[in-house]
């Protein structure tokens, strides 16, 4: 049976972008940087796997906190 009314429940997320943490660009930048410097000294140590992990974690960090950023007017 169905609730009506029922408030819509969003997904969990592993980062919650719209945290006042994460409204100054310089703080997404350094989180975004970090595991793709860290990807870039694994890669040169030679640990293929985990320079790939680093780097994707990067990669979902820019998407969240850069290519799928709110506009400045939803806050």
């Amino acid at each position: 049976m169905a609730i009506r009314n029922a408030p819509k429940v969003n997904p969990m997320r592993l980062i919650d972008p719209s945290h006042p943490f994460f409204r100054p660009a310089w703080r997404r930048a350094i989180l975004v940087a970090a595991p793709f410097g860290w990807a870039a000294v694994e890669w040169s140590y030679g640990n293929e796997i985990w320079a790939y992990l680093s780097a994707a974690i990067g990669g979902y960090l820019a998407w969240h906190l850069f290519l799928a950023w709110p506009p400045k007017g939803r806050d």
